[in-house]
């Protein structure tokens, strides 16, 4: 049987959450669905569906057949516009990872542009400090702070952010300021648990480079996070700027040691090198360069397109 046809009819039988939705979508009997589901899970060897009498469940191995089938097809229609010469507007399924506090402020919004400009895209955003493989998990684009190692991903810078030590004012009042970051050895820092080194805090000045062990009573895994313990008087911590921005206008927080350099966080957009780049990821990291690099009050730097061989040392505030 037409592998093709077995594919089409399992992603409508996905999408449309039954077998009947799936004949209404195709044109065919549900007898039909029924028939080319046995045969796609012969052909493979596995389950993909669990069935009740009410539900259709995908098993683990039916999530990634999805994911890959889905690309499959989009890449298909694709190929078939580039050869007829029909320059169509993007579509199809992007499925795009940011880290949680980034995704949440800066991006959500973009993406609903996106969604608003081009009608035939579905996105899936995944909002998650955690690292993220792309090519295993069957992300298109994924967003990623920090310095860049080396990796088999391409990537594209879209922004920067600078980094900020900061305080509340009521921790100032109570415990005074640092004039030197020697004198953070006696406060309490709050850290940031991605970072490659939480407890080692560097900082330029005069062209040297001053390193400073800290330590205090929290470790957080989230810039949000750690900025409401800031906030709270708790302790002082470096934030970037993306985040705090507003924090710093109004004065709830304070930035400390401003005469020390602390350095910038690159913001890339990176997706896989292996396949070829769909017209729907590449209009999508066109758009995210246009709409963040207008973010005139944390951005920076060049935008260019990098190759990479790993992936981010201090990555997902």
């Amino acid at each position: 049987m037409d592998r093709l046809i077995l594919m089409e009819t399992f992603i409508r039988v996905v999408d449309g959450g039954s077998f009947s939705a799936a004949a209404r979508k195709g044109g065919i009997s549900r007898a039909a669905v029924s028939k080319y589901m046995v045969a796609l899970e012969e052909h493979l060897g596995v389950r993909l569906i669990n069935r009740t009498t009410r539900q259709l469940h995908l098993t683990e191995e039916g999530e990634m057949y999805y994911q890959r089938c889905r690309r499959i097809l989009e890449d298909l229609l694709e190929a078939e516009q580039i050869v007829t010469h029909q320059h169509a507007a993007p579509r199809g399924l992007l499925r795009v990872t940011a880290p949680i506090s980034f995704g949440r402020l800066h991006l959500v919004g973009v993406a609903a542009d996106f969604l608003l400009k081009f009608s035939g895209i579905e996105m899936d955003l995944v909002l998650n400090d955690r690292f993220v493989d792309l090519v295993e998990e069957g992300f298109d684009v994924g967003v990623r702070i920090g310095t860049l190692r080396d990796s088999s991903l391409m990537a594209r810078r879209l922004a920067s952010s600078g980094l900020v030590l900061c305080a509340s004012p009521e921790y100032v009042a109570r415990f005074g300021q640092p004039m030197v970051p020697e004198d953070l050895v006696g406060h309490a820092c709050l850290l940031y648990s991605y970072a490659a080194s939480p407890n080692v805090w560097r900082f330029g000045f005069k062209g040297e480079e001053r390193v400073v062990r800290v330590k205090g009573s929290l470790r957080c895994n989230n810039g949000e996070a750690l900025q409401a313990a800031v906030r709270a008087g708790l302790g002082i911590a470096i934030l970037p700027s993306f985040l705090i921005e507003g924090d710093l206008r109004t004065r709830t927080l304070l930035p400390l040691l401003s005469d020390f350099l602390l350095p910038q966080l690159g913001i890339y957009a990176v997706y896989p090198s292996n396949r070829h780049l769909s017209v729907k990821v590449r209009t999508f990291i066109d758009f995210l360069v246009v709409q963040l690099g207008a973010c005139a009050d944390w951005s920076g730097g060049d935008k260019g397109v990098h190759t990479s061989r790993g992936e981010i040392a201090q990555d997902n505030l």
